[in-house]
């Protein structure tokens, strides 16, 4: 190209991609409404923010990818763990972890009811925000509760833990394909929340829920407990009672319920057909 050509040429391309430029910059601003979830805001959620900046939480959390790095990114924890959970953790973070065993504790900021309620709802604004898929892995804490298991780690991960992924012994394994045991693993991989963020399938590897390792025979010592007082009479409908009606039967332990209420969401009923949860049951019963 001789020079007259060759600013002909600078000159439209700039042109072109200013006009891309400006286009896309107001589509996305077209697009804010949505994607940040403003119809959805509220006072108790903008209180909840105000609890967030007058404790900078933000000092050792992240959300929407701001925010620092010491302490898990927060901006999915209501899809993760359910209000109950969040609300006894709020008040009192000593009865879940150990700061001299975990290495770390989150510290106890004295929040009043209102505020912990204002805080929850902020965090669940915070997780309808359509972010792009962010952040791409769930919050996990991993390491057991029994001896000889001594660190339990605030960490990221894409899969449950490189323990939590590989089945416990005596698990009968899965294939992919229309094997409903098949089906139900994926689901429990993959539902929202999904059960991988609470729940290992190693021996001793307790998370935010107990490990499901020897499921089907910690079911069958419940059922013929005399505390049992739930109305199964087998594994599977344990295991089905267990996640339809998870206060039916409180498993021990300050970490997993509170004032006779499971943390374990209860919402799977309504998300789940009675196939997948079938299908679900039939995996998780698998787990000897």
């Amino acid at each position: 190209m001789n020079r007259r050509q060759t600013r002909i040429f600078a000159i439209a391309s700039t042109a072109i991609a200013t006009v891309v430029f400006l286009a896309l910059t107001v589509d996305t601003h077209r697009q804010f409404p949505t994607l940040t979830n403003t119809d959805a805001l509220t006072e108790e959620v903008v209180r909840g923010q105000n609890v967030w900046h007058k404790h900078n939480c933000i000092n050792c959390h992240t959300i929407l990818g701001e925010g620092a790095y010491y302490a898990p990114d927060l901006t999915k924890i209501t899809q993760h763990r359910g209000v109950p959970y969040l609300t006894a953790f709020l008040k009192d973070p000593s009865q879940f972890y150990d700061e001299e065993r975990h290495r770390r504790l989150m510290p106890k900021q004295d929040l009043s009811d209102q505020d912990i309620s204002d805080l929850i709802a902020f965090m669940d604004w915070v997780s309808k925000v359509d972010n792009q898929g962010w952040p791409p892995r769930p919050i996990l804490v991993s390491g057991g509760s029994l001896p000889g298991t001594d660190l339990a780690v605030a960490q990221q991960s894409d899969r449950s833990s490189p323990e939590a992924a590989s089945p416990p012994p005596g698990a009968t394994p899965v294939t992919q394909g229309n094997d409903p045991r098949a089906l139900g693993e994926a689901l429990f991989r993959t539902v929202t929340p999904a059960c991988t963020a609470c729940h290992s399938i190693a021996p001793g590897v307790n998370l935010a829920g107990p490990t499901l390792a020897g499921l089907t025979q910690r079911a069958q010592e419940v059922i013929a407990s005399a505390d049992y007082k739930g109305k199964a009479t087998t594994v599977e409908e344990f295991i089905l009672e267990s996640i339809v009606e998870p206060s039916a039967y409180l498993y021990p332990g300050p970490m997993y319920s509170a004032n006779g209420t499971s943390f374990m969401p209860n919402t799977y009923q309504k998300d789940l057909s009675p196939e997948q949860l079938d299908n679900l049951v039939q995996y998780l019963a698998s787990l000897r």
